[in-house]
């Protein structure tokens, strides 16, 4: 059957009639009886526009694009944060999240490089300690361990990523800050 003669038949007589042609046409393939009303109903207004037109409900609040734009800026912030900025729920932060791809990891400490002068300091005090020392060879050995210890201790924090990418990793805070070094130097029967 062709559009015209569905229009020119099933559109004349009705709705029912224009539901049985299209059964008889496709056999029992069709709409449901809803759908196939209100689209009878726009057919027969001179309607054919088949794109979904702007409907009444709640919008959508915000898009995708605004969250992924506030995680560039800054990817550190926590659910919370994205929560009130973007004035939706939890939930909805969390799904779209999870639609981006994103999820929540801890960053490392990236290790610094020792200067010349703190490796020659090293092996100064090594080979102080090991003069002191003229016994057979076991007794020779010193070993040491030191540590530092910050009087201020920042924390790390974590950052939204995309899976299989790599966290955010900060660098390392100044090694010039307020701290203390602790040493410890001991052979076999004690501490030095």
């Amino acid at each position: 059957m062709s559009f015209r003669r569905f229009e020119r038949d099933g559109m004349a007589r009705g709705l029912p009639e224009a539901r049985r042609l299209l059964v008889e046409a496709y056999d029992g393939a069709v709409l449901s009886q809803r759908t196939h009303r209100e689209w009878f109903q726009k057919f027969n207004n001179s309607d054919f526009d088949v794109e979904d037109k702007d409907r009444s409900g709640r919008p959508k609040i915000y898009e995708d694009a605004k969250l992924e734009e506030l995680l560039e800026e800054d990817s550190s912030q926590t659910i919370k944060e994205l929560e009130l900025t973007l004035e939706v729920t939890q939930q909805v932060v969390s799904h779209s999240l999870k639609l981006l791809g994103m999820n929540h990891k801890q960053g490392n400490w990236v290790p610094y490089e020792l200067k010349l002068r703190d490796v020659e300091r090293r092996l100064c005090m090594s080979e102080m300690l090991l003069a002191r020392h003229k016994k057979i060879f076991l007794h020779r050995i010193v070993t040491g361990d030191e540590k530092w210890i910050d009087y201020d201790n920042p924390k790390t924090i974590k950052s939204w990523g995309l899976h299989g990418h790599a966290a955010t990793s900060p660098a390392k805070p100044n090694i010039h800050r307020k701290n203390l070094m602790l040493c410890k130097w001991w052979d076999q029967l004690d501490l030095v």
